[in-house]
Parts: C-alpha cells; structure tokens; sequence
C-alpha cells in the first residue's frame, strides 16, 4: 500500500449545546462557534427546562452553561448532567468570577468557568481542552478555590469522625438536638421513653468528651451544619409519627 492509499484520520466534531438567558449574547456565540469546523452547536436553549427538552433521548460532549440562570438552576443542571452515564462536560459562563460560586458548580461537575468577557479564541481553547479531558478555571480565583475544596474536605473527615464512635441512636438523638429539640421533644419524635434519650445522650456526651446537652449541641453544630449533607452522615433519623394508643415506648 502506497502512502497516497492512506486515508488521513478525520477529526471528531465536538457537539456542543448553549444554554444561556440573554437571546443576543446566546445567538452571537452560536454564530460564532459554528464557524469553527471542528465544533458542532446541536441546540440553543434560554433554560434549564429548554434544554432538558432539546437533550431528550440524545446527548452533546460539552454543554455551555449560564451561571447566571435563575435559582442556582444553572448549577442544578449541571448536577443533573453530570450524573449522566455518558456526561457531557459542563463549562459555566459567567459575568464574574467569584470563588464560592465557581466552587458550587465544581462540586456540581463543572469542570470550567469562563468570564463572558473573556475573548473568543480563549473559550476556544477551553472548549477544545475540556473535550479532550481537560480543565480550566481562572487563575486569579484558583488558589482560593482550592482552598475552600480542601477546606471541604476537612469538613467532611470532621463529621466522619465525630460521628464514627456513635451508635446510630445516639447519631439520631444528636441530630435532633442539634436541631434545638429539647430532651423531651427528642423522646416524642423518636418515640422512645425520656431516661432512653438520656441514656444515648449521657453516652454520646461520653464519647465526645464533654459534660452538658449544652456542650454537645456548641461543639457539633458548627461542624455539621457546614456540612450539608450531615443528615445523611446521620443515619436515617426514624420520622415524627403519633404512636398508636396504647402502644409503648421501646428502644
């Protein structure tokens, strides 16, 4: 076979979906996009609810996504891709780069934030990258950024191990307390008798190495609130029910 008989590879087309409020601004960056002959723009959509229609029964590689959209819907969204079996990667375009932000829709799945004034070429470069497995965000936000995920984590290993030595009771007593529920209320919700829950509470308190219901609640509250996927951490509290009449408390 002769080097003229070899066929040179084609090139993958990146299809890509715009998902952004403002008509002018959507409509410009689609025109302009699809100038490029490696990207392929399948679909424009105002919303979230748009574009869960367009991507009905099909799919796109990379999906650019207004940070701006109404009720953090943008970052819902991307959450709802992500979790996709074959996800798209998720480039939030934003009017501003603020850490806490940009962090949210990391946690989300973005895997790139983009100012919407940055220049064509360079969102360019971020579409080609992200398609290829990269990721891109601003450098004058990334240390922050960093931060705040390591921070996160700490958070996280926190919870987990103050929460590792409890029983799943205490875990549900503790919840509830945390909850500004008082010793009574707690044995009412989880329908069990007052000297059960000051059991599990003279346990944990013993666990935790602190001596008042008061101590407990200021020393776990700040941890698990900034953690807000604590209640799963938890255990599955038993829900608030009226017992049948006549039945009786057990532990």
């Amino acid at each position: 076979m002769s080097v003229a008989d070899v066929t040179p590879p084609v090139s993958l087309k990146i299809h890509l979906l715009i998902v952004d409020q403002q008509r002018t601004f959507r409509d410009a960056l689609a025109a302009r996009l699809r100038a490029e002959p490696d990207l392929v723009v399948v679909a424009e959509a105002p919303s979230v609810e748009s574009a869960r229609r367009v991507l009905a029964g099909r799919s796109t590689g990379v999906i650019l996504l207004d940070a701006e959209l109404p009720d953090d819907s943008g970052v819902a969204f991307c959450a709802e891709m992500t979790r996709r079996v074959h996800a798209p990667r998720v480039v939030m375009l934003s009017v501003a780069a603020e850490a806490q932000r940009i962090v949210a829709a990391v946690r989300a799945g973005a895997v790139a934030w983009v100012r919407k004034d940055e220049s064509i070429d360079h969102l360019l470069r971020v579409i080609r990258g992200v398609a290829h497995g990269e990721a891109w965000l601003p450098p004058m936000q990334l240390c922050q950024v960093l931060r705040m995920l390591i921070d996160d984590q700490d958070v996280r290993g926190g919870c987990d191990e103050l929460l590792a030595p409890l029983t799943p009771r205490e875990r549900d007593v503790l919840f509830h307390l945390v909850e500004g529920a008082g010793r009574k209320e707690v044995a009412e919700r989880l329908q069990l008798s007052e000297n059960t829950v000051r059991t599990h509470l003279r346990s944990l308190m013993a666990k935790l190495g602190v001596h008042t219901t008061l101590e407990v609640v200021a020393l776990t509250r700040p941890r698990l609130k900034a953690f807000p996927a604590s209640r799963q951490l938890l255990g599955s509290t038993t829900p608030t029910g009226d017992r049948p009449n006549g039945s009786s408390r057990t532990r």
